[in-house]
């Protein structure tokens, strides 16, 4: 189950629930702002959350991670080198919107990591590196439901900016061409600034 919840802080992002049906545990995917919110929403749903993931270090995918684990005692997984971002608040753009934000104590993770949940270690998802947007972007695929959280790599009909500190044009097409476009064609694509998309359509839409 994927549940696209859009939060608002200084810029509007959506965050995604992936919840297993069978025990309704799952994972917290960028959670940018609005952390009662989300809160509630996992009260009301009886939903029990194991770890929260993070596609990148910018603040408006980050802003809710530390009241979210602090209340509910998560682990925050990042890519080994999110520091960069979690822990530099002009690098992850906070400091140029409002009060700084950064997040400390993260659990990193690797090209080719597979996030199982406990309650069923067959739900997973595996983890791709796929910088160009910053240097430790990362999509979160599942092969088990053809979908993939792509953070702001790739949304329907564009690229992610490649202008913020740590981006990088040429690292970013080819993610996209040879990473994400290299996923089944009915895999779908949830990002943090768009509508989902699919592969199949973004290849044939691709003039990036």
């Amino acid at each position: 189950m994927i549940i696209e919840v859009p939060v608002k802080g200084y810029f509007e992002e959506n965050c995604f629930f992936y919840i297993d049906d069978k025990t309704q545990h799952g994972f917290l995917i960028d959670p940018g702002a609005q952390a009662a919110g989300l809160l509630e929403l996992i009260k009301e749903n009886g939903w029990e959350i194991e770890k929260i993931l993070l596609t990148h270090g910018h603040f408006d995918h980050t802003g809710a991670a530390n009241e979210l684990r602090r209340v509910l005692n998560l682990p925050v997984l990042a890519y080994r080198t999110a520091n960069d971002y979690l822990l530099d608040a002009r690098k992850n753009l906070s400091a140029l919107c409002g009060p700084p934000i950064t997040i400390r104590d993260a659990t990193f993770i690797d090209d080719g990591d597979n996030i199982t949940l406990e309650a069923n270690p067959s739900f997973f998802l595996h983890v791709i590196y796929t910088p160009g947007h910053t240097t430790d972007s990362v999509t979160y695929y599942s092969s088990n439901d053809h979908v993939a959280f792509v953070g702001d790599t790739i949304f329907k009909g564009s690229i992610g900016n490649y202008q913020y500190p740590g981006g990088n044009l040429i690292d970013l097409q080819n993610s996209i061409h040879n990473i994400i476009f290299s996923l089944p064609n009915e895999t779908v694509l949830c990002s943090g600034h768009s509508a989902q998309t699919t592969v199949g359509l973004e290849k044939q839409r691709y003039r990036y």
